[in-house]
């Protein structure tokens, strides 16, 4: 298109030649923005946080307020493992942590840093035995000494493992002081979960220490196969994300969405390698959580109905990682439990996604409101 028969003959542009002029410098502007060289479309460094606890793997940290929490008990954020715990706070209009705060609740995050060589004995047993129960008493230590009663104990919430870890650690010990857990996109019943299929199937040919010998070797599931692993788990968004961008290259909203994912993923670090063999056999293959018993050892077992804790399971039946039906069979499982549905939503959308504050948070806001109200009773 020729630029200058737009312009009138006294010399100024037309308003179509400076429309056409505004739209070719937005989209040369965000092209560079996302190109290898670019510096991205938007600069988000997080909500501001206070560190309180800064050891391996179990960093704690309490996001700030401007005024003081008006809700009676604190919520602590559970991340899953090999996953960055950003996911809580992954960008402006789409951090749960945000929208907490805004709900007056003193908010806690805990996070467990990178995964290597060196912490491959790290199971279950280091999550529900230690990192959690820690992170637990030390949330209410903090939140006591403003003055609160934390008699109530605290709200955990959850996601994906982040969630299988709450179950656990309130299974294993049900007298700590766990008010409530939400857990949104936790798989518990894993035979309903398409993409892993083909895992049970290759563990049942070749067996379970043919399966996992590559990981033992290793020490784990270093990080660059982890976050490959959740690439190939949205083949679509990974085989049309240029046409997205190009598409919506004048859209700087969508471009910083799919950035904000793209940096959160490029984030994952590993999985430790006794975790992830016993996610493999005692989650995929041997389906434990659905029966409600877990195996952590041949001497240990956890049994999901001691949990005490109202649970609330949110799925969605378009999560391609943990479909709404394996979310769903948790309230089978789980005493009391209850599951709320989310329909439309990715796997990460459930807590970081655009539409969350619509489908997902508000059943975690009523869920949170009725504990409260029953605490009282």
């Amino acid at each position: 298109m020729d630029v200058g028969r737009h312009a009138r003959h006294d010399g100024a542009v037309s308003p179509a030649a400076a429309t056409l002029t505004t739209t070719l410098n937005t989209a040369a502007r965000n092209a560079w923005a996302i190109s290898p060289l670019g510096d991205g479309v938007e600069q988000y460094d997080g909500l501001p946080a206070s560190v309180l606890r800064d050891e391996p793997h179990r960093r704690l940290t309490r996001f700030d307020r401007t005024t003081p929490a008006t809700a009676p008990r604190p919520v602590l954020l559970v991340p899953p493992l090999a996953v960055s715990a950003r996911c809580f706070d992954l960008r402006a209009g789409q951090s749960l942590a945000a929208h907490l705060l805004e709900a007056g609740r003193a908010t806690y995050l805990i996070d467990y840093g990178s995964i290597g060589f060196a912490d491959r004995a790290m199971g279950f047993e280091t999550w529900i035995d230690d990192i959690l129960p820690t992170a637990i008493h030390a949330v209410l230590a903090d939140h006591a000494a403003d003055g609160v009663d934390t008699a109530s104990g605290v709200d955990l919430v959850g996601w994906s493992l982040g969630g299988t870890l709450g179950l656990l650690t309130a299974a294993a010990h049900p007298d700590l002081p766990i008010a409530s857990l939400t857990a949104f996109g936790t798989p518990v019943d894993y035979r309903k979960i398409p993409a892993v299929q083909p895992l049970i199937t290759a563990d049942r040919l070749l067996g379970s220490r043919a399966m996992v010998a590559p990981t033992a070797l290793l020490g784990g599931v270093p990080r660059h196969l982890v976050r490959a692993s959740y690439r190939a788990m949205a083949p679509r968004r990974e085989l049309t994300k240029a046409m997205h961008l190009a598409r919506n290259i004048l859209d700087t909203e969508a471009l910083a969405r799919t950035i904000a994912i793209d940096d959160f993923i490029g984030e994952m670090p590993g999985y430790p390698g006794r975790a992830y063999h016993q996610i493999h056999t005692r989650l995929m293959v041997r389906n434990e959580l659905s029966s409600g018993v877990v195996h952590l050892s041949r001497d240990r077992e956890v049994r999901l109905d001691a949990i005490k804790a109202p649970v609330l399971f949110v799925g969605s039946e378009t999560d391609n990682i943990a479909n709404g039906p394996a979310v769903r069979a948790g309230a089978d499982v789980v005493p009391g439990a209850r599951y709320a549905a989310a329909d439309g939503l990715s796997h990460l959308g459930l807590v970081a996604g655009p539409r969350a504050a619509q489908l997902s948070w508000t059943a975690m806001d009523d869920f949170l409101a009725e504990v409260a109200e029953d605490l009282l009773v």
